[in-house]
């Protein structure tokens, strides 16, 4: 039966979306105008996102360090493209009690400032290099228009921010990171995306080019995932990060920065969940299998939940027994709509019969199994079929609404019947990339190294620089 507290996504996906956030207990608004709070089942997948990036980022050598919050305004004026570039979101501090600062200090909206003034006083020589951070931690952008984990004025994300000795090191880095995020969402949300190069208009505020990954949600709108920027020497001159090379001349070092965002909370929700509420692959869900006891005084039934549970657990599949007051119907809800990959039904007359139930959130099918195929291997095996079918069945979907476009009609009929990720070539021309987003607000998303479609700009005719993919954005 439909969760009746969940409007239907196909009749409002907007409101799904807040109405799954909102049933499934991952955030709630506060009296703080555009900025949540994170809720305990919200914050044990971000968790879980930080605990396994963070083992990938220290595996390729990174390590974490903090940075402060309050930017001045010197600082940043220093590096005048990405003041330009976020100048509208940027929130200013100016006073203590009742004294005012000499100068107005930022609220962090980006840390490239902060860490480009440290590595100014710690880099001297090439033997320092590379810096390898990565920061965990909050920053503040003013956005006009917010929604739950999808566009929040307070957000928490992980910033790299790494200075080499090469530009064929960082350049190294930066693909080497983004190829991180892919892997990421690929393999650990089972949400497929493509990466490739942001043009110079959608790239980052002063940086040499920056690489994207591009999630496409269930409605078809694109959703940006993580970026990662190479800065070649542009930074380093601003803030005169220096270091004496192996020639023993001193040249400026090469920087790169990347981050991911509790935007990937957004991206489970909108690929995965349904009209019932969250659905959770099982690589990211802090909790994998609920046990429910059905029925009282039973000690067979006790025994046999207790003795599973320990030996889920003791093998890393994180298991619990549902042990509440609440009626077994109600546990069943509640364990569906906060996205349990797999759900065990075991009750004293199923046991009488020689079976237990087992349920799978995804698909919502139920299994009946004999008492003795109940074994960690079979658990084990049904949570990486829910994992593979989970990223297959959003594959399925993401290349349905895969479309190519040859002309100007075409991007219009496809983003006026259903949007998608959209093929079309693109001439290099600014003026034919504002002209497509008078289409619904239609953006590039990333230049793809693929072969041309005609050789011709989709909006002007010309010949054709780029392969590129398209899309309506969040």
């Amino acid at each position: 039966m439909k969760n009746e507290s969940i409007t239907s996504r196909d009749v409002d996906f907007a409101k799904w979306y807040t109405d799954v956030v909102r049933a499934a207990k991952l955030a709630d608004y506060t009296s703080v105008k555009g900025c949540i709070a994170i809720e305990p089942n919200g914050y044990a997948i971000w968790e879980k996102i930080q605990s396994i990036m963070d083992k990938k980022f220290k595996e390729l050598g990174h390590v974490n360090v903090q940075m402060p919050l309050l930017i001045p305004e010197s600082l940043f004026n220093q590096e005048k493209e990405l003041i330009e570039g976020f100048a509208p979101e940027l929130v200013w501090v100016t006073e203590v009690g009742d004294k005012k600062f000499e100068e107005r200090y930022a609220i962090r909206s980006t840390s490239e400032t902060v860490f480009c003034d440290y590595y100014k006083k710690h880099i001297r020589s090439y033997k320092d290099l590379p810096k390898l951070y990565n920061q965990w931690c909050n920053v503040f952008r003013y956005e006009k228009e917010t929604r739950p984990f999808l566009r929040s004025r307070e957000f928490l994300w992980q910033e790299g921010h790494t200075v080499h000795a090469t530009a064929e090191e960082a350049e190294k880095e930066t693909k080497q990171m983004m190829d991180v995020y892919k892997w990421f969402n690929h393999e650990i949300l089972a949400i497929p995306s493509i990466t490739g190069k942001k043009t110079e208009k959608e790239k980052f505020a002063g940086a040499e080019y920056t690489l994207t990954n591009e999630d496409l949600m269930y409605n078809g709108v694109c959703l940006q995932d993580g970026t990662s920027h190479y800065f070649g020497q542009k930074f380093s001159k601003a803030y005169d990060v220096k270091f004496t090379n192996k020639d023993n001349k001193e040249e400026y070092a090469y920087y790169t920065t990347w981050g991911k965002t509790t935007r990937m909370i957004a991206a489970i929700i909108m690929v995965h969940a349904d009209d019932f509420g969250l659905v959770l692959p099982p690589r990211i869900a802090p909790k994998q299998v609920v046990i429910i006891p059905i029925g009282k005084d039973s000690s067979e039934v006790d025994e046999l939940v207790n003795k599973f549970n320990k030996e889920l657990n003791d093998n890393n599949i994180i298991s619990y027994i549902d042990n509440s007051e609440k009626s077994p119907g109600f546990k069943f809800a509640e364990a569906e709509v906060n996205g349990i990959p797999v759900r065990l039904e075991i009750g004293a007359r199923d046991l009488t019969n020689g079976t237990v139930t087992v349920a799978r959130r995804d698909t919502r099918e139920k299994i009946i199994i004999k008492k003795e195929e109940l074994t960690v291997e079979y658990i084990s095996n049904l949570l990486e079929t829910i994992q593979k079918d989970m990223y297959d069945k959003a594959l399925e979907r993401q290349n349905k609404l895969t479309f190519t476009a040859k002309n100007m009609e075409d991007m219009e009929n496809i983003l006026n019947t259903q949007p998608g990720f959209i093929h079309a070539d693109w001439c290099g021309d600014v003026e034919c990339e504002n002209k497509i987003k008078e289409i619904k607000g239609c953006k590039s998303r990333c230049i793809q190294d693929e072969p041309l479609i005609t050789g011709k700009c989709v909006c002007c005719g010309r010949e054709a620089k780029h392969h590129v993919i398209w899309g309506i954005q969040y």
